[in-house]
């Protein structure tokens, strides 16, 4: 029985090779599906996304023309529904790509690109924008006119974006008091939006992880000569009374 058996499929096998070899539509067809099948053996081992999706590409390619020369309908219904889906994959992840390229370099023109999505205020000089743990709501650009970190007496110029580190922190509390030092102008971003703009646009994102970093490293450079000064307080006391002396 076991010995038919083979013997069948060895003439199955057999008459299979014949008929592929008298046809050359076959012939076309088998090597397309074999570099179909070779793709996707090759896509398993690639770790990125954009060379994963052309792999992908290439395969569907190549098992949509065994599925119309042999012919296979499910194959080739199977190819010709991926096909399209992961063209359009590719493509958007190479312009993702190059958009993050591109905001790489562009993140210094934010303020600019983001003035549609903000709201005009305006604040009287002497007013607080807002209070040191309070509940942050959005981020501002400073459009006209000065504000004051209140607890630092440091001073923000026009064009500065701020209020973005209390967003991000885990309470949403503000960690410094703004007061208008003058009449201002300003532009406002809800909380809502700038979560919306940080997922979908990658310059907003680089732009305002390039703002957290450079507010935590003055802090960080606050808080270093703060704790220098104890230090340095008594030994000037001392040479003081030295002098005296």
């Amino acid at each position: 029985m076991l010995i038919d058996s083979a013997g069948s499929w060895a003439d199955a096998g057999a008459a299979y090779l014949e008929a592929l070899a008298s046809s050359p539509l076959q012939i076309v067809a088998h090597l397309a599906a074999m570099l179909g099948v070779a793709l996707i053996i090759v896509s398993a081992f690639v770790r990125t996304m954009i060379p994963l999706r052309w792999l992908a590409v290439g395969s569907n390619i190549g098992l949509l023309v065994f599925g119309l020369l042999h012919p296979s309908p499910t194959t080739l219904a199977i190819s010709a529904l991926l096909l399209p889906v992961n063209i359009w994959r590719a493509v958007e992840m190479m312009l993702l790509t190059r958009r993050v390229k591109r905001a790489s370099k562009a993140g210094d023109m934010a303020g600019l690109w983001l003035k549609p999505y903000m709201k005009k205020r305006r604040r009287a000089a002497g007013r607080v924008l807002f209070r040191k743990g309070d509940r942050a709501r959005g981020m501002y650009l400073l459009v006209h006119g000065e504000l004051e970190l209140v607890e630092l007496g440091q001073r923000i110029e026009p064009g500065r974006i701020f209020g973005e580190i209390a967003l991000f922190s885990p309470d949403h509390r503000r960690t410094h008091t703004v007061r208008c030092v003058t009449r201002c102008t300003l532009l406002e971003l809800d909380e809502g939006t700038v979560r919306q703009l940080y997922f979908q646009n990658p310059a907003f994102g680089f732009h305002l992880i390039e703002l957290l970093v450079g507010r935590l490293g003055s802090d960080v450079a606050r808080a270093e000569r703060l704790l220098r000064e104890p230090v340095d307080a008594p030994r000037s006391t001392g040479n003081a009374r030295a002098s005296d002396d």
